[in-house]
């Protein structure tokens, strides 16, 4: 280990402990970045399951089907309120079963 007076001494040392600081920032904004991107990938992947996991009633089902959500990613950036036949119980229902099926993960 060195200590402080060696470190004032050797410039060196200095250059060395900066490079290392600088690639080891580096190595951890990386890290960093690709768990960001796995996660984005893994919830992707858990969410493209068919709509039936979600336990919904028939008649929500048939009324998503029929507007052209298959998978749970469908379902993700929609605004239920512009469905037509989903008033606000079937919303709620659905959004339940959302809720429901992301607390499991």
């Amino acid at each position: 280990m060195l200590d402080n007076h060696k470190l004032n001494e050797d410039p060196d040392v200095v250059n060395n402990k900066i490079e290392y600081d600088q690639k080891m920032k580096f190595m951890k904004e990386e890290v960093l970045k690709r768990m960001t991107d796995y996660r984005k990938t893994i919830d992707y992947m858990v969410t493209d399951a068919p709509l039936q996991i979600l336990g919904l009633p028939v008649v929500i089902e048939n009324i998503l089907l029929d507007h052209g959500c298959l998978r749970v990613y469908h379902l993700l950036d929609m605004d239920f309120t512009k469905i037509k036949g989903l008033g606000e119980t079937r919303v709620r229902l659905l959004t339940s079963g959302l809720d429901k099926f992301f607390s499991m993960l």
